[in-house]
Order: structure tokens, then sequence, then C-alpha cells
């Protein structure tokens, strides 16, 4: 095969073309390249411009004043909640258990405990007698019933024209049957020798016949 050779004047021209063409692309390369590196560089900026003016963020902090774990912080208004809670418990318990010791302590009041001797006799028959309206005093139930009976609640008097009668006086103020059933006191036993039966019916005998127990001196 023949084979042939360019001019000398040809082949510099055709490299001197290759060559320009070269330092174009070259050139082209180096200044998209400086424009990307401004591009580069003018981000961080503007990144930094953004975050200077960005609001601060509040860190969540515990009650020492540092800084709250992650789990601290979701869980902070649950636990402060759960705590009011328990605070609004325990005071409702509180009141609860004062409002069952006030009634308890009415409860006691209103359910005496009576000694059961004569002076017990008389107290518990004096606050019966005040709430039915019955008159009479301490003074007076006790000097009626010494002379009577001495205190006796089981005391029969066998002797009197009421016993004659078969109707003897008996108890503590000397009643006899039919004047108990007469004159009994609702709410007490019904027996003439119960001792708070006795005194509250002759009370009321009493109070009926002579004003008021405080009044009888002597056998009535």
């Amino acid at each position: 095969m023949p084979s042939f050779t360019l001019p000398r004047a040809a082949r510099i021209t055709r490299i001197t073309r290759i060559t320009r063409t070269h330092k174009i692309a070259v050139a082209v390369l180096a200044a998209a390249g400086a424009t990307s590196g401004l591009a580069l560089t003018s981000a961080p900026d503007t990144a930094q411009a953004a975050s200077a003016h960005a609001p601060a963020a509040v860190k969540p902090v515990d009650a020492k004043g540092q800084p709250a774990k992650a789990d601290d912080a979701k869980t902070g208004r649950a636990v402060t909640a759960s705590a009011v809670d328990h605070v609004k418990v325990a005071d409702v318990a509180k009141q609860r258990s004062a409002q069952q010791a006030a009634n308890r302590s009415t409860e006691r009041a209103a359910v005496k405990d009576y000694p059961n001797n004569l002076d017990g006799w008389i107290r518990e028959s004096l606050d019966i007698m005040k709430a039915k309206g019955i008159p009479g005093s301490y003074e007076g139930l006790h000097r009626n019933i010494m002379r009577e009976s001495a205190g006796n609640p089981n005391a029969v008097n066998d002797w009197d024209v009421n016993a004659v009668n078969g109707v003897p006086s008996k108890g503590l103020l000397q009643v006899i049957q039919p004047t108990f059933d007469s004159y009994h006191v609702s709410g007490t036993p019904k027996k003439l020798t119960d001792p708070i039966a006795n005194i509250t019916a002759a009370a009321n005998y009493a109070a009926d016949k002579y004003g008021s127990i405080d009044n009888v001196n002597s056998a009535y």
C-alpha cells in the first residue's frame, strides 16, 4: 500500500488547530471551576447568615437547672401532671378522713355511755326528760330517790295502802303499775323496775301533778 506524508505546513496547521481547541476547552473548564468554587464558597456564608438570624432553641432543664435529658424532656409534663394529681388525691383523702372522724365524734356525742349506777341513771333520765320536755333537775331527782328507795331500783313497798290494794309501789321513785302505764315515756323499757323507765315516768307524773319533780318533798 502506498504511503504519503502531509506537507510540513499542513501538519503545523493541524497541530495549531488542535492546540487552540485544547486551550479553549481548558479555559472553559477553568471558568466552570471558578464559578463552582464561588458557589461553593458562598454557600457556607449564606447558611451561616441564616443560622445567625434563626431564633435560639429553648432547651429544657431539670430541677437543678441542668440541661434535661431527652427522656426527661419528653416526660416532664406528664410527671408534673402526675404529681399534681397525687396532691389532689392526698387532699381529698385527708378531707374524707377528717369528715369521718367528725362523724364518729358526733355519733359518740349522740350516744352517751352512762355508768350503770345511780348517778348514771339520773343523768340518762335527765337527757331523756330534756328531749321530751319534762322538767326536773339532778338535785330534785336525787333527793326524792333517796327518800323513797335509798337508791335501790328493786325496792318494793309491801305495807302501804297500795300494797294492800295489790299494786305495791316499786322502783327508785316508788311508782305503782297503773301510774307507770299512764306516764310511761316512749323510748324507755316498759318495765316498772327499770331505773330509767321508773325515773322518767315518775318525773312525767310529777310534772303533770306538781309542775316538776323538784316541787315534790314527800310522798306523792
